[in-house]
């Protein structure tokens, strides 16, 4: 049966290109995952800035294609040769610049780049809305005010995900979740917001590019099920170099890694919500209505249907974690014991939901600057109080909790706003070990904790749910019925999931806790200025 959906053709590839992996999943028009592949990638730091290089994105693309090719080849004896849908999604936010011949600038400047202080506060003030420092928008107008040389040529912006869609179908378009996360969006039009465009624009003029228009720089927005081309001879060839792949799968409008991971988790209606646990850690609350005012440590995004969404977003998540998982690791292979990663997590995490365990240890996971904390710097540290015991299940508690603790910094503004939410749906791979880091993060957000059977599908296989809509609004079969609905229909009836609702002790305890922790954030703007 599911070759046969394979060599008919009637799949859908999501592509997502994250922090530290690019993924591709095939589903099939009810989001079965099919088959799978991924290459794994990282960051540079080059002349100041996080980049990725553009050859290194056109080289994963196709290892993770070749995976994913294989891995349905090897399981299931089929090899696809033409798809009916194809997504990207990336990482949000940064900088991806262009001449008027397509032509990189600069180094592509990732959400992980904080020099655009003196822009976002900027535009923040003039526009009335928070902008944050990854935005886009912050980017070009940093430049600007720098005087970049680049500047004088620039012809349009992009995201990476939009980058990587014009590659596949020529066609230089944004998803409306994307695109918020370039400028600004007006929920009555869907687009970006016409008097905050004009706004910026004057700014722009102020520090030297009055040649620039933001309405010219961004791509085009669309609504989840739009129309953003298809699958072309070059792109298939870009994919696929061997010309197995062929052209013609519909495409859906590319989005960014907040908003597929929202629809991964079915966290697109009001009073629902999503925390995407990766490199980056971020929540997502869709709105019932507009907040009070502006807060600088909350975004205002869209779902990929364009509804309003408060974020709280923060650029150190689980690497650390990780990094910690993987010396255990070591020390497990050094034992001569043969562990799997999911095995080292399970025994790491197993004692973490101990109360006390962690008293007067202190994790700080900032590996990068965290404007939430208003750290410039990142210097990951682990520190203890002399009276303190020093246990691996305190250990793996402080480390978890770090993750969660600058996210739960941000999620108090949205508490004290009376922003309701019945349920947070969770999803990243360190909610692949059952309930541990669930019930943290429960108490840290103060709200239920939903945690599906996709968890650990992630980003990838989200946007090939959304190619998969594409597919229903061209055949008719989404008729009168709008994302949300056609996910709930479609995609997550009877799925079976896990809760867990926090309780008042564990609230309590995770408060105190966030209190002490804030307070040695000290220790950590400490070691930014003493280590070089």
């Amino acid at each position: 049966m599911a070759a046969a959906t394979i060599d008919q053709g009637r799949t859908s590839l999501g592509i997502e290109l994250g922090s530290t992996r690019i993924k591709a999943v095939l589903t099939d028009a009810a989001g079965a995952a099919l088959a799978s592949g991924s290459h794994e990638w990282e960051n540079q730091l080059e002349g100041g800035f996080w980049t990725y290089s553009l050859d290194a994105v056109h080289e994963g693309l196709q290892a993770a294609y070749a995976a994913l090719a294989a891995d349905a080849e090897q399981r299931l004896g089929a090899r696809p040769t033409a798809l009916g849908a194809i997504g990207v999604s990336a990482m949000m936010h940064g900088y991806l610049a262009f001449d008027e011949a397509g032509e990189l600038l600069v180094p592509f400047r990732t959400w992980r780049n904080v020099n655009t202080e003196r822009a976002a506060a900027e535009l923040s003030e003039a526009l009335g809305v928070n902008i944050p420092l990854r935005w886009s928008v912050a980017h070009v107008h940093q430049a600007a005010l720098d005087g970049e040389d680049h500047v004088a040529r620039l012809h349009h912006l992009n995201t990476l995900a939009g980058y990587v869609h014009e590659l596949l179908t020529g066609e230089r378009v944004l998803g409306v979740g994307d695109a918020s996360g370039m400028f600004p969006i007006d929920p009555a039009t869907g687009t970006y917001d016409a008097a905050l465009v004009a706004t910026a624009d004057e700014r722009l003029a102020a520090a030297g590019a009055a040649h620039l228009s933001l309405g010219a720089l961004l791509p085009a927005v669309l609504p989840a099920g739009g129309d953003a081309g298809c699958l072309t001879a070059q792109g298939a060839a870009l994919l696929d170099p061997t010309g197995t792949l062929q052209p013609g799968a519909v495409a859906a409008p590319p989005e960014g890694d907040a908003g597929t991971g929202m629809v991964a988790t079915n966290a697109v209606t009001p009073r629902t919500g999503n925390v995407s646990a990766g490199t980056s850690i971020f929540a997502m609350i869709v709105l019932e209505k507009a907040l009070s005012r502006a807060y600088d440590e909350i975004d205002i995004v869209t779902t990929p249907a364009g509804d309003p969404v408060a974020m709280v977003h923060c650029n150190n998540g689980a690497s650390e974690l990780g990094a910690w998982a993987a010396v255990f690791g070591e020390f497990a292979a050094a034992l001569g014991a043969s562990a799997s990663g999911d095995d080292v997590f399970a025994a790491l995490l197993s004692g973490a939901l101990e109360a006390g365990v962690d008293d007067g240890l202190f994790a700080y996971n900032h590996l990068s600057g965290e404007p939430i904390a208003e750290l410039s710097e990142g210097r990951p540290l682990f520190v203890r109080t002399p009276g303190s015991r020093l246990s691996l299940a305190g250990f793996a508690r402080a480390q978890l909790r770090a993750v969660f603790a600058t996210l739960s910094l941000g999620m108090r503004t949205l508490v004290e706003e009376g922003v309701a939410v019945d349920a947070m749906f969770a999803h990243g791979g360190m909610f692949r070990t059952a309930g541990v880091a669930q019930r943290l993060l429960a108490a840290a957000v103060e709200a239920p904790v939903v945690v599906g059977e996709t968890a650990g599908e992630g980003g990838a296989w989200g946007m090939a749910v959304l190619g998969a809509y594409r597919l229903a609004v061209i055949d008719g079969s989404a008729a009168g019925r709008d994302l949300s609905a056609w996910l709930a229909d479609e995609i997550f009836a009877g799925s079976a999931t896990d809760t867990a609702t926090p309780t008042p002790d564990e609230i309590a305890d995770h408060r105190a806790y966030l209190d002490r922790w804030a307070a040695g954030l000290a220790a950590e703007r400490a070691a930014i200025d003493a280590l070089r």
